[in-house]
């Protein structure tokens, strides 16, 4: 199986973590001030040029006010499309 960031089976992850902080109404600095990193890794995962796992996805969704298991039934309602 495949590790790459522009896997198939990755590549709609960055995008909900973009659309989850976005109707937080967060910018990348404050979402990065939550989960105590710097903002160039927000961005960086958004963008997908860093791998994020499965403890970080359910911090991000949770700062950005989203149940992590409806976060994660999201995205693989979006690998299904």
């Amino acid at each position: 199986m495949a590790k790459s960031l522009q896997a198939s089976r990755y590549r709609r992850l960055p995008s909900l973590l973009r659309d989850m902080r976005e109707k937080a109404n967060l910018t990348q600095r404050a979402l990065a001030k939550k989960l105590r990193m710097s903002h160039t890794m927000v961005h960086s995962s958004e963008t997908a040029e860093r791998r994020v796992d499965v403890a970080e996805f359910a911090d991000w969704a949770t700062a950005c006010g989203v149940d992590p298991v409806d976060a994660l039934a999201e995205l693989l309602e979006r690998r299904r499309s």
